[in-house]
Parts: C-alpha cells; structure tokens; sequence
C-alpha cells in the first residue's frame, strides 16, 4: 500500500469564528493555531499548509490568568543601543488587543515561510463585528 500524500486540489478551507470573551489568551492561541495548522483534518501533513481561515472576534476581552496582565511584559527593540521598550500586558491589551492574540498565536506555528503563510489566515478584531460575513464562517466552541 501506498502512503496518501496530499496534493493542492485535495485542499479546502473552511472559515471558522471564534469569541474570544472570556477566554484565556494561551488556550485560545492553542486552539486557534491548531486549527490554521490544519492538524485537526485527516490529511494533515506536516510541510504543507493544509489549515483553515479563523476569525478571532472580541479580542480586547480575552483574559490573562493569575496578576500575568501587569507582569507579563512586551519587549521590542529599535535596533539601536538603548532602544529596548517594554509594555506591559495590560496597557497593550487596552491599545491594541488584536496584536495580543496575533502574537501569541504567532509563537505557536513553524518558526518558517509555512508558519508566515500560516498566520495570513488568521484575522482578529477587538469587537464583535467583522467583515467576513460572505465566507458563512462556522461556529467554534473553545472546550475550557
């Protein structure tokens, strides 16, 4: 018997929404990257991008366990000596709560071009309207 390999026309992307009220931010991420990884399909395959498109609503109401959202800080640096700034997780989520959830998802797929082409499907937004309503996205339930 031959091993399956996929081919691209075998691919098909679905569209899934997912609230993110009330959840915790690296659950959600977890889910989430599984998802855009496409590990929960039969025909996964670990070098090819076989994910789906997820649509993350409400991100400015995910949570952070424990005291994390004033401990936990966002470090980014210019380049330049002393150009180190730091964020911590509570202002950011105030600022911009859509890069929260991006990077945190980030963290969790390939470090490489499949894990860039990965994250382009994934589409986050602070509240509760989104522009995707021609792609009928389906429900996702997070299993908390």
């Amino acid at each position: 018997m031959k091993t399956y390999s996929v081919k691209r026309a075998d691919i098909e992307r679905k569209w899934y929404l997912v609230d993110a009220e009330g959840a915790t931010l690296g659950r959600l991420a977890s889910e989430v990257a599984r998802i855009l990884r496409g590990k929960h399909k039969p025909i996964f395959t670990y070098h090819m991008d076989v994910g789906d498109h997820v649509i993350v609503v409400n991100a400015s109401k995910v949570q952070l366990t424990s005291d994390k959202a004033r401990k936990k800080i966002y470090y980014r640096h210019s380049g330049y000596p002393g150009g180190i700034r730091s964020i911590p997780y509570e202002e950011l989520l105030k600022t911009k709560p859509e890069f929260v959830v991006q990077k945190a998802v980030r963290g969790m797929l390939p470090k490489n071009r499949l894990g860039r082409a990965m994250i382009k499907k994934l589409h986050v937004y602070a509240g509760p309207q989104h522009p995707h309503q021609a792609q009928k996205p389906e429900r996702l339930e997070l299993g908390d």
